[in-house]
């Protein structure tokens, strides 16, 4: 998640979730940006297993014009037999969207379908965690798909206990404190 300090407005108070990260670089989802489309506008074959609000979420920076699918599984659910499902951490999968939905029928508690995603070349996001830029802190799958977006990363911060718990209240703009 990004450090108080990151003023990047592609990632300032941004929550990221890490879906790959090797020595080749990393790739990511933004959490907390949701756009005006809906996924029943982009994508309405898969609308009826978004979580709400429905939306599709600017997953980063990068190529805007790809999108990506994260999934909760539902517990017990595997991800493997599953086509079109790759696991990623615990319940969290990726989905290939050009597979069937229709497979994925009560499989899965609800997915979030981003614009976009945030990508590092090798050791860019290692040296940006050494700068101060990032806060590396565990994710709940529930992170992926919650309906209270807006404040996921003063949410985030406050269940790390302090001292991070105290950066969730540091102001957006510090001219106005």
């Amino acid at each position: 998640m990004a450090a108080t300090g990151l003023t990047d407005p592609n990632f300032s108070r941004t929550v990221v979730y890490i879906v790959e990260h090797r020595g080749q670089g990393s790739l990511g989802v933004v959490l907390n940006r949701p756009s005006e489309a809906s996924v029943r506008e982009v994508l309405p074959k898969w609308a009826s297993f978004a979580a709400e609000p429905g939306g599709v979420f600017v997953g980063g920076p990068v190529d805007g014009t790809t999108a990506l699918c994260l999934a909760i599984l539902r517990p017990g659910e595997r991800p493997d037999g599953l086509t079109g499902v790759v696991a990623v951490n615990g319940p969290v999968a990726l989905v290939d969207l050009d597979s069937d939905p229709a497979a994925l029928t009560g499989k899965v508690r609800g997915l979030r379908i981003f614009a976009g995603y945030s990508g590092w070349d090798a050791g860019q996001l290692d040296g940006e965690i050494s700068r101060g830029d990032w806060y590396v802190v565990p994710g709940l799958p529930d992170d992926v798909t919650t309906a209270r977006h807006a404040d996921l990363w003063g949410r985030v911060l406050r269940r790390q206990g302090p001292p991070l718990a105290l950066l969730a209240t540091f102001p957006v703009e510090m001219g106005l404190n």
